[in-house]
Parts: structure tokens; C-alpha cells; sequence
């Protein structure tokens, strides 16, 4: 008979590193359009409490021009550069770099992945 353990995790604590604005009220006409499993949490980057959000109907990792800045991280170019519609609908967005994150969420999860850099204000890093 095989025991499953049971971990239950505690979000990081204390003081973000920057956040603007997190996603607008406001509804969107049509019920199908809105994202129903969006997880908002807060993990740890260079020592830094960030904001992350995991969005199931993205297909990118991303992070904000601002976390980089204030962390001062290392961007590499990015080997594939494309453009992405869904931040900027009329032009698009040109995404040409992008940086190996190292974060951690509690004391027991910590992973890294890559992250395309992008201007953006709902979060510091959004997974999808």
C-alpha cells in the first residue's frame, strides 16, 4: 500500500519588488473570452519577493522589462525571435530576448526556466 505525503506550501512573505496594476475589473462581453484558472501567487527571485501568475490559456513565460531592470539579471538575444499579438493587438510585440530565471515558492519548491523579457504591468512573471 503506497502513502501519499501531503505538502502544503506557504506563499513567500514580505515586501513586493514593484507591482503597477494588477488586470482591469472590467468584464468582457463575452463569458467564453475570460481566463477561469489564473493562479496568482508570490515567489522569490535573487532574494526579491516577486508577483506570478499562472495563466493555463498562455503559451509563453514571460517577465517584465521591470524585473530585470531592478534585479539587474542577464538577457540573452533570443534564438527565435517572434511577435506576439495578445499584449498589443494592432502592431504586435517584437520578443528578441529573454534570461534563465531562478525563483522559489516556500522554503521547498525552486525551479528555473526561460523567460521571454516583454513590457509588461499585471505581474513580474507569468508561466504558461
Amino acid at each position: 500500500m503506497e502513502i501519499e505525503e501531503e505538502c502544503v506550501e506557504e506563499a513567500d512573505k514580505g515586501e513586493l519588488l514593484v507591482l503597477r496594476r494588477a488586470f482591469s475589473g472590467q468584464k468582457a462581453p463575452n463569458h467564453e473570452e475570460q481566463r477561469e484558472n489564473v493562479l496568482h501567487m508570490r515567489c522569490t527571485i535573487n532574494g526579491r519577493l516577486c508577483c506570478l501568475i499562472v495563466d493555463e490559456g498562455s503559451f509563453a513565460n514571460v517577465a517584465s522589462i521591470t524585473l530585470f531592470d531592478k534585479l539587474l539579471l542577464k538577457t540573452k538575444p533570443h534564438p527565435e525571435p517572434y511577435s506576439i499579438q495578445w499584449l498589443n493587438q494592432d502592431k504586435g510585440l517584437k520578443v528578441s530576448t529573454r534570461c534563465l530565471i531562478y525563483f522559489s515558492i516556500g522554503k521547498n519548491y525552486m525551479d528555473e526556466l526561460w523567460c521571454h523579457i516583454i513590457p509588461m504591468d499585471a505581474c513580474h512573471v507569468l508561466l504558461g
